[in-house]
Parts: structure tokens; sequence; C-alpha cells
């Protein structure tokens, strides 16, 4: 009724971490959040309600069942039982034979090897395995900087989800801890990488999410358009490929890692809520009643339905000052947050 699309649900299997975010015995959906039987129950839920499930899917490692002769954890159980073959080679600490990572190296667990083919068949069986047994109909790809993307293309290519975001996340620049103004590299990279999927794939916007956090919390909402006068992330230059968020379960939630500025939410989801991408609003913003917020978040995301403000909806910026910006959206709505002086009918 609020208006939601799709769930994003934690990681479904089993995982050495409570959280999931550390997968052992993928085809085995008992996790710490229930068991098997519950998982489908909360799908089928799901779906009636006309919304989509989404997995988050953690593929760039996996945890080993089991130790080699030199105490290294690196022979896996359960159906997909791999040795170390799986395993990228510049990975000694876990004893891997496989060819070089095609990404960036994650330190906790065993690194898998995605350029070997029994490794991309086993992957796409098990995604296909989870739209059967359980009826996820989209992926959430996690640490997506760990492997090559034409990986996740594959992956996507051969489980042909409904809807597929890579969590591409990358640092901000930044001279002498301030926010450079400038972003451009920063949200390229991003779009590089849904390139390395041929956009099969959408991408988190880690670059809006940055920039809007400085621009509300320092009072510099000059930051919110680009050069060519365009939003200044990832939505400014591919909004069809651009999830935008507020926070996640690693930003925000009991981590608080790079949080976005408190008082600041509910501009925030003003200017999500009323752009183009695919905004995604956190649970735990949803159900704050704290100064408001969860009324706020509704009420946008009527207005968001109401006027059939989309992905690839158009932008037009019509003021961008350290206390007020403005924009007006497919010549249907205006939007203006801060507390500077703004009217639309100047």
């Amino acid at each position: 009724e609020a208006g939601f699309t799709a769930l994003w649900l934690p990681p479904p299997t089993d995982s050495v971490s409570p959280q999931g975010y550390l997968p052992r015995d993928l085809y085995c959906l008992d996790s710490q959040y229930g068991s098997e039987a519950e998982l489908r129950e909360l799908v089928k839920t799901i779906q009636s309600k006309g919304l989509k499930a989404m997995a988050d899917i953690v593929i760039n490692h996996r945890c080993a069942h089991y130790q080699d002769d030199q105490g290294r954890w690196n022979r896996f159980g359960g159906r997909l039982a791999w040795d170390n073959k799986a395993i990228c080679s510049n990975n000694p600490q876990f004893g891997g034979t496989g060819n070089l990572d095609s990404g960036d190296d994650y330190e906790a667990a065993p690194n898998i090897d995605h350029t070997q083919e029994f490794v991309q068949k086993d992957l796409v069986g098990w995604l296909n395995y989870l739209k059967k047994s359980s009826g996820f109909t989209g992926w959430r790809f996690d640490y997506v900087k760990g492997y090559g993307g034409k990986f996740t293309r594959l992956y996507i290519d051969g489980s042909v989800p409904e809807l597929a975001i890579g969590e591409f996340w990358d640092s901000c620049d930044y001279t002498d801890g301030v926010l450079d103004y400038n972003q451009d590299k920063h949200r390229q990279r991003t779009v590089d990488w849904c390139d390395q999927t041929g956009g099969t794939s959408a991408a988190f916007d880690f670059t809006t999410k940055g920039i809007l956090q400085e621009a509300v919390g320092r009072n510099e909402r000059w930051r919110l358009v680009d050069a060519e006068g365009r939003p200044p992330g990832v939505v400014g230059v591919w909004p069809s490929r651009a999830i935008t968020f507020i926070e996640n379960h690693d930003t925000g939630s009991t981590l608080g890692h790079w949080p976005f500025p408190y008082h600041g939410l509910h501009e925030g989801y003003a200017y999500i809520l009323t752009h183009p991408g695919t905004p995604c609003v956190f649970y735990d913003h949803y159900f704050q009643s704290d100064q408001g917020l969860g009324d706020s978040i509704k009420k946008l995301l009527k207005i968001r339905k109401q006027f059939g403000i989309h992905s690839r909806s158009k932008v037009k910026i019509l003021q961008a000052v350290a206390e007020a910006y403005a924009a007006n959206v497919d010549d249907k709505l205006t939007v203006k947050i801060g507390p500077g002086d703004f009217t639309p009918n100047s």
C-alpha cells in the first residue's frame, strides 16, 4: 500500500557469522534468521502482496568446512565440495591454487576464483536453485569489487533475475578530510562496473549518498549539482542503473560507519524519493517515530507514486546554494530542501 515494489532480505544461507556475510554451505538455507521452511513462507507472503523478494548474494568469498594437512581452511563441504583450486592463488593464508583474484582481496575468508568454469557452473546452478526452491526473483550482489564485473553478468545471464544490484562500495575523493566537490571519477567507477555487467546490473549510488550527506550536514547544498548542471551522483548520468539510498546495514543501524547526519534524514529522503533512480528505504527509518521520520517517508512515497516518478525521470535543477537546493522533476513536482528561501513561482 505504501508503494514499495521489492524487499531486500539478508543472506539466506548457512554462515560462520550470524549476519550471513561469511557463507559456508550455500545449499543449506537454515540460517540465524530462521529455517528454510520459514524462509519459503516469508517469500511466499511477500509475493502474495505483489512484492519481489531480493536475496543478498555473497559469492566473492566462502568459508571452508575443513582444514588441509597444514591447518589451512580450504576444504569445502555440502553439495559444493570444492578444494583449494576454487581459491585464488594470491590467497596464501588459505593455500589457494586457482588463478589470481580478478578484484580486490577480502582478508577474512577464502576468495573464490570466478575464472574457474566449475565455479561459474556451480554458482549459476545455486542461483537457479534459490529461484525455484525459495521464490527469490532478484539479487543483491555483495562486495562486487572483489571479482570482475563480467562474472556478475555471467551469473545474471545464467539465472535471469528480474532485478540485480551490485554493492560497488568505493571511497569518495577527499582533500585534507573534506569531500571534494567534483566526484565525477568516483561515480564513473560505478558506471564502469555496470558497463562490465553489460548493463544487466544496477548499483548502489554511493556517490549520491556521500555528496548528499555532506551537503546536508555541512550546509553546502551547492554540492548537489555537477559542472554540467546534473545531479552529481550516478543518478545524474545513468539513473536507470542507480539505486539511491540514505543508509544500509553497514553504514547505519548498529555499525554507524559513514552515517548520514541524523538531523538531515528528512532532507535526504525528500531528495531520493522525488528524484530518478530507484530509491531504497532503510528499514530502521521506515519504522522510526522520532521526529516523524516514518510518516514523512510514507508521505514522500505517496507523492512519488501519485506523480509517477520513476528511475528515468528528468531533473531540472533550479537552485543549488548553501542554504537551499531545489529541482523540478518531470514537470510534475518541485522539491526544495534546506532552510533557504525558494518558491517555484520565482
